[in-house]
């Protein structure tokens, strides 16, 4: 398992834009598959974005995927999410997971490391 760290969150105003990353310090996050999930007041987590580990695929919630682009850099050992905000309920706590695995994985249980999840509030 890695320990995974979440960068700050914050408040942002709708129509603006927040970068969050997500590390392991001390550890690599190369070929693990990363995916960011969010949960909000009252909802369940549900998947956003999805990086590969070994074959860099990309993968979008439908709701999500032309505001969010996930991307990963091995030299900094960082799997950030670059994200457009456009309205209030896109509040909500931000967690990385990761799992040392080949293929796109769908499942919040199918992930075995989270970070502690960082708060993202969108203002009117």
């Amino acid at each position: 398992q890695l320990h995974l760290v979440e960068s700050v969150g914050g408040l942002v105003q709708s129509g603006g834009s927040l970068r969050l990353s997500c590390v392991a310090p001390g550890q690599s996050l190369r070929h693990y598959v990363v995916r960011w999930f969010r949960q909000a007041p009252g909802k369940e987590r549900e998947g956003v974005a999805f990086k590969g580990g070994f074959d860099n695929s990309e993968y979008y919630t439908d709701c999500v995927k032309d505001r969010i682009t996930i991307s990963r850099d091995n030299a900094k050992n960082t799997v950030s999410q670059q994200m457009n905000t456009r309205k209030p309920d896109n509040t909500a706590v931000y967690y990385c997971a990761a799992a040392f695995k080949g293929v796109f994985l769908s499942d919040k249980g199918d992930y075995d490391s989270w970070g502690q999840g960082t708060q993202i509030t969108v203002s009117r």
